[in-house]
């Protein structure tokens, strides 16, 4: 059976997220889509070679001939229209960061419990091999016990008026955008949730961080700390160092292995050990992780559950720099 997707938007990222691994199943199709500009929608569908542009995002998600949703609109639209989708009846794929704070996502998830249907969070990173990898070192006990862990994603995002990361309404901020990822790295190594000790962001615009550095505890008292940047002046860059009083594991660009160079690198007793993963893209292993959770073959560890948990550890982020989680922040008229 056919597994048909809606595609609500024609973001930047949908390409990448959605269209190109699509062309790698043969038994999943994207048969409609809607923008906010119809011109703009229609020319992204004939590119794509998607076959019916909708008027309104409600079309497609109302759509009968759809079964699950791509929502990889602006963070400001992941609340409304995954529970829109979902009480239509029909599986959501939802980009990251999964809401604007903690309580849209607890909604999104209660609604996705309600509907018995798939609502995952987008954090394609999480089902290659190289994130597979360096999360089996971690937890074999290899490393012995762990003394500290840190991880970093910073990347060009320049201050235009039309960019949306710098824009409060839509859930705008680095920690938003980039933040987000280090701080999964290291949620999902540990596999614990944990304690955010204390936080620091450079702002512009008053509520928009374009830097945040955050010191963190998880269980067994082992400290971490993730920085991100948005507009580096070294570019893009992603990586994770873990230490232990056995061992040492650096990961170098566990985001997009496929695109940029990436690397394992083991430092241990026995010796130094560095590895590399398949280049195949990140995405195409997340819509089969999708595929195999709409199938029962497995669950999808980057659930609506999940989703909830990594806005909670972004709101305390935010919190303990002592600025308001998205959604909550009061704009003067």
């Amino acid at each position: 059976m056919t597994l048909r997707f809606g595609l609500l938007g024609a973001a930047y990222i949908a390409p990448r997220g959605l269209v190109k691994p699509v062309a790698e199943f043969p038994d999943v199709d994207i048969v409609c889509m809607a923008a906010r500009d119809r011109e703009r929608a229609e020319t992204f569908a004939r590119r794509a070679g998607i076959p019916i542009v909708h008027n309104t995002y409600d079309e497609v998600v109302n759509d009968p001939n759809v079964d699950a949703i791509y929502n990889p609109l602006t963070i400001s639209g992941h609340h409304e229209w995954t529970i829109r989708a979902l009480n239509a009846g029909k599986h959501v794929l939802c980009e990251k960061p999964f809401a604007m704070n903690e309580a849209e996502a607890q909604e999104m998830a209660d609604c996705a419990r309600e509907n018995d249907l798939i609502c995952a969070e987008a954090f394609h990173y999480y089902y290659h091999p190289l994130s597979r990898r360096m999360r089996e070192i971690v937890q074999s006990g290899v490393l012995g016990s762990i003394r500290f862990a840190d991880a970093h994603f910073q990347n060009v995002v320049e201050d235009t008026p039309s960019q949306i990361r710098y824009r409060i309404e839509l859930g705008g901020g680095a920690t938003m955008d980039l933040g987000c990822y280090p701080l999964h790295f290291l949620r999902h190594t540990f596999e614990a949730e944990p304690q955010v000790v204390s936080a620091t962001a450079a702002t512009v615009h008053e509520h928009i961080d374009i830097e945040m550095v955050a010191e963190l505890l998880f269980p067994g008292d082992t400290p971490a700390r993730i920085c991100c940047r948005m507009n580096a002046a070294g570019g893009f860059s992603s990586g994770m160092n873990v230490y232990g009083d056995k061992g040492r594991l650096k990961v170098v660009n566990p985001m997009v292995p496929q695109r940029e160079p990436h690397l394992i690198e083991l430092v241990t007793a026995w010796g130094t050990r560095r590895e590399t993963l398949t280049t195949t893209p990140t995405f195409n292993y997340q819509l089969q992780a999708f595929i195999d959770a709409i199938d029962g073959v497995r669950p999808m560890p980057t659930d609506a559950i999940d989703g909830v948990i990594s806005m909670r550890v972004i709101d305390n982020v935010y919190r303990a720099a002592g600025m308001t989680p998205r959604g909550q922040v009061k704009l003067q008229s």
